[in-house]
């Protein structure tokens, strides 16, 4: 794939990050931060338990390495991008959603790498675990901080609802637009496209998305969250950043192993 392709790919994913943050009041913001329960909700389910049920998958489907590798970056990811997005468009709690997002990402920079390399490492050979982009994860990484950094800051410095509106439009373009772009990557490869797979490859990407939520929703329900905030919960708890995952099957493949890997967080 192209570079100028890839920046194009950050710059949605930045703006969709930025618009979506940039929708929340900062007062709210600091209030969530104190919501111990559902942070420790999301956190243990990005970092522990949904990076594991990937590796399962992993290995119990044994699924090729453009595949596999993809889901496990998809699995070991932060919340974030696509999340907001979904609790904006759900009414959910949009304020605990992009605070969820800013401590996961802010841990990522250490337990994403660290759960790649434990679980690529269980799952695959060394060729392919030394094959990983990191640049591409980091870079991801760092996107997503400075979206939310800088979508948090316009808004307490404009704190104008014309100004919130606007950015929410903005967000749900970027985010309508990466989709458009990870469904034409996916097609461009007739023998590997997202409509063309076995029902192994549907029921594994799927499952753990399925998983997180149904764990998540038990959890805020359990721990009696107010409506809107099981809602952020369920969603920051099973939805990772996508949009890393599309960013290193973008560097690390191509040809029909591009397509193949594009297809992962597409469906997911």
């Amino acid at each position: 794939m192209s570079r100028a392709t890839q920046i194009g790919a950050h710059i949605l994913l930045f703006f969709l990050v930025f618009g979506m943050s940039a929708t929340v009041d900062i007062g709210h913001m600091r209030k969530q931060m104190r919501n111990r329960t559902a942070l420790l909700i999301g956190i243990c389910l990005q970092f522990i338990i949904l990076p594991f049920v990937g590796f399962c998958i992993v290995k119990i489907l044994n699924m090729d390495a453009a595949t596999g590798v993809t889901l496990l970056v998809v699995t070991s990811s932060p919340g974030g991008s696509y999340s907001n997005w979904w609790c904006s468009l759900f009414n959910a709690e949009l304020a605990l959603s992009v605070t969820m997002t800013g401590v996961s990402t802010l841990l990522s920079v250490v337990m994403l790498p660290l759960n790649l390399i434990i679980y690529t490492s269980g799952s695959y050979s060394n060729d392919v675990v030394q094959a990983l982009d990191w640049f591409a994860l980091f870079l991801s990484i760092v996107v997503v901080i400075g979206g939310i950094l800088a979508g948090v800051i316009s808004s307490a410095w404009y704190n104008s609802t014309r100004y919130s509106l606007l950015c929410n439009q903005l967000g749900n373009l970027a985010g309508i637009s990466l989709v458009i772009f990870s469904a034409v990557v996916s097609s461009s490869n007739s023998d590997a496209n997202l409509w063309s797979q076995d029902a192994k490859f549907y029921i594994g990407v799927a499952a753990p998305a399925l998983i997180g939520v149904s764990i998540a929703t038990f959890l805020a329900s359990k721990f009696a969250l107010d409506k809107p905030e099981r809602v952020a919960v369920a969603v920051e708890g099973c939805y990772q950043n996508t949009g890393i995952a599309t960013s290193v099957a973008a560097s690390m493949f191509s040809g029909t192993d591009l397509a193949m890997a594009i297809s992962v967080p597409l469906l997911y």
